[in-house]
Parts: C-alpha cells; structure tokens; sequence
C-alpha cells in the first residue's frame, strides 16, 4: 500500500518499520535483532513487487504478440513469425508467397509501449535477395489496426517498389488496402512476397523500375550486387567491384559510386560523368 504526504510518496511497511526500530533502538535490548528483521522483510516485499512487475509485463507481451499475429518460439525478445498464405497485391505475388513460407521472419520490440519494433526479413530462394538479411523499421500508429504501421527498409535494397534512397516502400497493403483484421505477420510475409515478385508497374523508385523493365537480367545482376554489400548475401561481382573501385581511387565514396554505376547499367563512363557533371 502506498500514501502521499507533502508530496512524496511513501511505503506505509518501510516507513513503520523505520519507526518501530527507532523505539527499539531507545530502548538498547533486542534493537539490532529486530532492525536485521525489517531489512529482511523490506527485501522480501521488494522482489516480490519486481515479480508482479515482471509477471504484468509478460501478459501485456503475450497480449500484444496474440493481436498481433505473432509466434513467440524465443525466450529473448526476438520473435519468430510463422505463416505460408497471406493477402498480396497481385496473382503473381500471390504465387510468389509460397515461397517465403519457410523463411525467416523475426520481430524485435525496442520500447514497452509497443509503437517502435525492428523486423527483420531473409531474402526469398530463388530470388537476387536470395541469402540476405534485411532490417525493417516498424512504427506503430495509436490507431492501429485501424491504420497500418509505418514501415520502411533500413537495409539498403535495389527493388522497383522499395526506395534505393530512403527505404521506402510501396505496398497497397500499408496504404488505402490495409485492414485491421491484418497483424505485422500479414504485413512482413507481404513484403518478404513483395521481394519475391516486383511490381514494375506501380514504382516506388523510378530508376530500378526502368532498368527492371528494359533490361531484367541487369536488374538481377545489380540486385544480387547490392543484396551481397548491404544483406550479407552470397552473390560477390568482381566486375562491378572493380568499377566501384576506379571511381573510389578518383574519391567518390563507396556509395555514391554504387549507386550511380547502378542507374547507368554499370556503364564506368556514363557514371562517372553523371557525377562529375
């Protein structure tokens, strides 16, 4: 039980003990005894509170893992999700999420109050994002589920709906085609399909969306490039490495080389005067 007095609060047991022992204390005999006693019992009802506290925390937890979809097969706070079908956009990312079903998916809580939370995603078989490892940025609105969660890819990723820039992402599911029987499961299998199967059509970032179309097998090749520097991903091109690498020795940085090799179908020329212009 707590009370407050001139604005402090107080613990009514400590409080009492402190002055049961000062009588105790006055009187000489038995006063270290009883004090030792106290100090015991103030212990005792402390872990005790921290238990509570704990305990009320994990139900809050598994509360919020249930709304939202999500498997707890961890004892640490990563959460693996698991899952086969979800809503998708199109028929051809539809097909696609059968074949993200067996992949990892993972979701970190980074506050208690469950608005900030990183997830992380493995790059679909069969895909240029095969092997990678891609870390998404999830904010959770108070209206959730009424409204979506804001998400966007921290991991940089070379994909027609995804911003090569800022991580942003185009996806109907996050936007005007959200509904609140959806969780963060439907919305990570969603993009973990969506790496599966791009929609050029529907751009998030215009440059991969022209080069996707006009010259697919480039994309692939740059997609798989960008998956192995920023994903930890298998795929090393010591052609494209060597590109970046003139254009570092002129000193542009690492990056800024990368990108524009990119948008110029790792034409050295053509990037080095779009940089140079």
């Amino acid at each position: 039980m707590q009370s407050t007095k001139d604005g402090l609060i107080h613990n009514n047991y400590q409080c009492n003990t402190v002055s049961f022992t000062k009588n105790f204390i006055k009187k000489g005999r038995g006063a270290h005894k009883w004090y030792l006693t106290g100090l015991e019992e103030e212990k005792k009802i402390e872990a005790e509170q921290k238990k509570q506290e704990q305990e009320d925390k994990d139900k809050l937890k598994n509360q919020w893992k249930t709304t939202h979809g999500i498997t707890d097969q961890d004892s640490n706070s990563n959460l693996p999700i698991s899952g086969s079908l979800v809503y998708c956009k199109s028929d051809a990312l539809d097909h696609a999420s059968t074949k993200v079903a067996k992949c990892a998916i993972k979701v970190e809580l980074l506050n208690d109050d469950y608005t900030e939370l990183k997830g992380e995603i493995a790059g679909p078989p069969e895909t240029p994002y095969e092997g990678g490892t891609f870390i998404l940025e999830i904010k959770v609105p108070e209206t959730y589920p009424f409204n979506p969660p804001k998400v966007r890819f921290m991991t940089k990723i070379w994909h027609p709906n995804i911003s090569s820039v800022t991580g942003a992402i185009c996806l109907d599911i996050l936007k005007d085609q959200w509904a609140a029987a959806m969780t963060l499961r439907t919305v990570l299998l969603s993009l973990q399909a969506l790496l599966a199967a791009a929609e050029p059509d529907d751009p998030q970032d215009a440059v991969v969306a022209k080069q996707f179309k006009e010259s697919l097998d480039m994309f692939r090749q740059t997609a798989k490039h960008w998956t192995a520097i920023y994903a930890g991903g298998p795929h090393r091109n010591p052609e494209f490495d060597m590109k970046i690498r003139r254009l570092t020795d002129m000193g542009v940085e690492d990056h800024q080389a990368r990108v524009a090799l990119s948008s110029f179908n790792w034409d050295l020329e053509r990037a080095t005067e779009q940089i140079f212009s």
